[in-house]
């Protein structure tokens, strides 16, 4: 299948990320298609905050987008990766940093040595160091500004502006300011498109970017899998908190557990994002403002009290037609699972469009990627926690693949084997995204590890040694590198001053 005009239904950031990767992917594999982004200016969005992973990143990076006014443009902040507050029991906090020490360390297993000493498994991470001191992820060496390491990092940022930035930066894509009011469906999926302006739309590819309407793949007989059964949490209320002026913005995405569900907290350069994701069917609307205003220490305003109806689409690629975003799948935000998730989708489209059995595959690592995404935000939840009926519940409900997997990784760390590597070796979960939360919740065991170290005293050693360089390493980087929001600020002076919409 080789499109001639792909036709992408929704903008926000899937939608617009959709517009430039297939623009580029035609670009480079000389199909000479158009691309045409159907957006209304009358939808609005909440941009009440959303976080990314390092894929965000590198495909800036690949797009030839620039990172700095990237920042500038639409208020967006650094990732490190995700705090969690209170998960294990109130009063517990523990870091998830994103970046691997193991590109760096040799193959030697820091994490083991970690364990085995009592230490967190965190401390061997350049991101902590850098989280820790609320840095940015440069430092000045004279007249130059210079990388503090080797690793990706993530942002976070109102989806509404990126979206914005995005259409801005999309060159060659036309853009039809309206909406579908009708899809005509045939033999090979969509036919056309019937707009209300009386337009109609034709192609070859069509992209379901509408989100919760999911309205192309709808009218294809697309079938919804719910993930109620697995996942606990089923409403989120979305709200802002202004950031204080001379406040440090702290480079991490904040999770922070309650007795319902749990607060998300993204950092933008004006203001954070927050808003409860918790149970209907142990709290109401009303309590859960109430629960989590006692939280915070002041009233709160809600943007919307949005239902997540957690799952995906059971086959996503329909004929002509591919849901990509929220229309595909939809999991609460713990783990900056969507725009990742989209990234890594696109990529496999642009690989598998035109080639042989390539709808099949795609379905299948799809559905598999999502399924991987809600079993781990699932282990986030096999805490020590029981001081609520919410949390005795979740206690008597966890799987028995998550019982079994936590009984395995109590008698080692999790290896590489332990994961399915991933089609055309995209980036997904792996060992170094499990090893933080499973050691901030308790469940490695020091014993099991302090075994493994003994059985190579040399190994010990030069483990130990390396450990100890790194840590030291990472904290004279951290001390020479920019502070976060100061740094942010001089982006905006250099390149214009972002907008909060």
């Amino acid at each position: 299948m080789t499109p001639r005009r792909i036709v992408i239904v929704g903008g926000g950031t899937a939608g617009w990320l959709a517009a430039m990767l297939l623009s580029d992917v035609a670009g480079r594999k000389g199909w000479r298609s158009a691309v045409t982004v159907i957006e209304s200016s009358k939808i609005g969005t909440i941009g009440v905050g959303e976080g990314s992973t390092a894929v965000f990143r590198q495909m800036l990076h690949h797009l030839r987008l620039n990172e700095e006014e990237f920042l500038a443009a639409t208020g967006a902040t650094i990732k490190y990766g995700i705090r969690h507050r209170d998960w294990r029991r109130p009063g517990h906090c523990y870091d998830g940093p994103i970046d691997d020490p193991a590109l760096v360390s040799g193959g030697l297993p820091l994490d083991t040595y970690a364990v085995a000493a009592g230490r967190s498994v965190g401390e061997a991470h350049l991101f902590q160091a850098l989280l820790n001191k609320s840095r940015a992820p440069v430092a000045r060496s004279g007249d130059r500004i210079i990388p503090a390491g080797p690793f990706h990092h993530a942002f976070h940022f109102d989806q509404a502006l990126v979206g914005a930035w995005l259409r801005r930066k999309a060159g060659g894509i036309e853009l039809i300011d309206d909406q579908v009011a009708g899809v005509e469906t045939g033999e090979g999926g969509i036919a056309g498109l019937r707009l209300e302006s009386g337009a109609r739309v034709t192609g070859d590819l069509f992209i379901d970017a509408t989100g919760f309407r999911r309205a192309l793949i709808t009218a294809l007989g697309g079938e919804w899998l719910s993930y109620s059964g697995m996942l606990p949490v089923n409403r989120a209320m979305p709200f802002w908190v202004d950031l204080k002026d001379g406040e440090e913005i702290a480079p991490c995405t904040t999770a922070w557990a309650q007795k319902n569900g749990w607060i998300w907290q993204i950092p933008t350069q004006d203001r954070y994002g927050m808003g409860y994701v918790y149970s209907d069917a142990h709290v109401s609307r009303d309590q859960a403002k109430a629960e989590v205003e006692a939280a915070l220490g002041h009233e709160i305003h809600p943007r919307n009290d949005i239902a997540i109806n957690a799952g995906r689409q059971k086959t996503p690629w329909i004929g002509n037609c591919i849901a990509l975003g929220l229309s595909s799948s939809f999991l609460e935000p713990l783990e900056a699972t969507s725009i990742h998730g989209t990234i890594v989708q696109l990529l496999m489209l642009a690989e598998w469009i035109d080639a042989p059995g390539g709808r099949e595959r795609y379905n299948a690592a799809v559905a598999r990627q999502v399924d991987d995404f809600r079993d781990f935000i699932r282990f986030h939840y096999v805490t020590e926690r029981r001081d609520s009926d919410f949390w005795r519940d979740v206690a008597s409900s966890h799987p028995a693949f998550i019982r079994d997997r936590l009984a395995l990784w109590r008698t080692r760390l999790p290896l590489p084997q332990d994961f399915e590597p991933f089609p055309l070796g995209l980036p997904h979960l792996q060992g170094q995204l499990y090893i933080p939360v499973l050691d901030g919740l308790g469940h490695l065991s020091p014993s099991a590890a302090r075994a493994a170290m003994a059985a190579n005293p040399a190994l010990r050693a030069k483990t130990r040694a390396t450990h100890a360089a790194l840590v030291a390493e990472y904290a004279r980087a951290a001390d020479r590198c920019l502070p976060h929001r100061a740094w942010l600020q001089s982006l905006r002076a250099r390149h214009g001053e972002a907008s909060s919409g």
